[in-house]
């Protein structure tokens, strides 16, 4: 029952660990993302395709008496209901999780909400509604500029995974130990939340005086937006390279053990025993001349050819790839994180392969299905017949 982004990326990944994923779609229509940002007229866009791979399409009104014993029969036979409806949705259509639990004691309802039970609970949220009131806006960014959101999708995304681990969590439960299924709530604010938990952290360190590693010169009693600052106990950051493009740059951090041996990379073994760079606590009040410095070496070469020089010697390093640059890269196409995908109306896609690795179950991707494609396939499997099926059909309820 999961719809645009934050509920397929949850059950996108169930499927490709082994779940048998049925979309339960509105007919005629289906998730909204099947027609939004389309590339091609009148084919499935990559929206939808990209978050809806290894499952199977039902095409159900459940609002319609036929459809509502459809779904009942649904909720019978399976193990989880997901949904990223708004606040109450299903409930006014009659499922609660009470109902629910009448239904089929071992089912587990997970729902993937904006907010927790509060102020804000009957809120709707959206990606960047939950970056900003998550923490994560306030804090990205430069300090004179406005609060920022991030194009990681850890709103959306960032909840679906947290999701998968809390079905996966009330699965084990119920199979290890009470034989019942659970009521599983991930609020998006709170997802956010918890990917900013080292900012939380540097709140509550901002009590006992100002944060000496972000280039910040003052904080009014907040953590504030630092830039590329690397926010963790060693400094970063991004630095030009040849020949200057936009995304020609590399993130290096420079640790206390690297500076003597980067210092002569560089060919500036003078900074090694200058007392304004000497030590890591002397570097601190000049960490905007250190990395000029280090700039004026990077921008004599490719960002690829500095990664190699750091590596060399054990300098935290890494180009800022685009998405052509990871579209195209081999290696991430030979382990399946680029993984080509055939559509039967489209041809060819790429999509992001799943990113957790089980030794014993290794993933095959497949293509996102049509709206209602498996319809009678799935009915076939709840008892209906042909002539049922049809019935269904002309009385719209599928």
């Amino acid at each position: 029952m999961t719809h645009v982004q934050a509920g397929p990326s949850c059950t996108q990944i169930l499927a490709w660990l082994g779940a048998d994923v049925i979309k339960v779609e509105l007919p005629g229509r289906g998730d909204i993302t099947r027609q939004q940002l389309r590339d091609l007229p009148d084919v499935d866009s990559l929206y939808f395709t990209m978050l809806n791979c290894n499952k199977r399409s039902l095409t159900l009104n459940t609002k319609h008496p036929d459809g509502k014993k459809v779904f009942e029969e649904l909720l019978r036979r399976c193990d989880v209901v997901v949904e990223n409806f708004g606040p109450g949705v299903l409930d006014r259509q009659g499922f609660t999780w009470e109902r629910m639990q009448e239904l089929n004691p071992r089912l587990t309802y997970a729902s993937i909400k904006g907010f927790g039970p509060g102020k804000f609970e009957d809120a709707k949220a959206y990606e960047t509604v939950a970056q900003a009131m998550g923490g994560a806006m306030s804090t990205t960014g430069w300090e004179e500029g406005p609060p920022t959101s991030t194009g990681a999708q850890i709103g959306d995304s960032g909840t679906g995974i947290h999701t998968v681990a809390a079905i996966l969590a009330a699965l084990y439960q119920r199979e290890t130990k009470t034989g019942r299924g659970q009521r599983v709530v991930c609020a998006m604010q709170d997802s956010v939340l918890n990917l900013c938990r080292v900012k939380m952290r540097d709140q509550q360190r901002l009590e006992h005086g100002p944060l000496r590693e972000y280039p910040n010169k003052s904080f009014n009693g907040v953590v504030p937006r630092s830039g590329n600052a690397s926010g963790g106990g060693q400094p970063g950051a991004a630095l030009k390279c040849k020949p200057g493009g936009p995304n020609d740059y590399v993130y290096m951090i420079v640790q206390p053990q690297i500076w003597a041996p980067l210092c002569k990379e560089m060919g500036r073994e003078d900074l090694i025993s200058d007392p304004a760079f000497a030590t890591p606590e002397a570097r601190l009040p000049h960490l905007d001349e250190m990395f000029a410095v280090i700039e004026t070496w990077t921008s004599k070469f490719s960002k690829y050819e500095v990664l190699a020089k750091c590596n060399a010697i054990d300098v935290p390093c890494g180009p800022i790839l685009d998405m052509r640059e990871l579209l195209n890269d081999e290696s991430l196409r030979a382990r399946g994180m680029i993984a080509r995908v055939e559509h039967p109306q489209r041809g060819t896609f790429f999509t992001v392969g799943c990113p957790l690795n089980l030794s014993d179950s290794p993933v095959e991707i497949e293509s996102s299905p049509l709206l209602g494609e498996h319809s009678e396939e799935i009915l076939g499997e709840l008892g209906y017949d042909r002539a049922a099926i049809d019935r269904l059909r002309a009385a719209g309820a599928i």
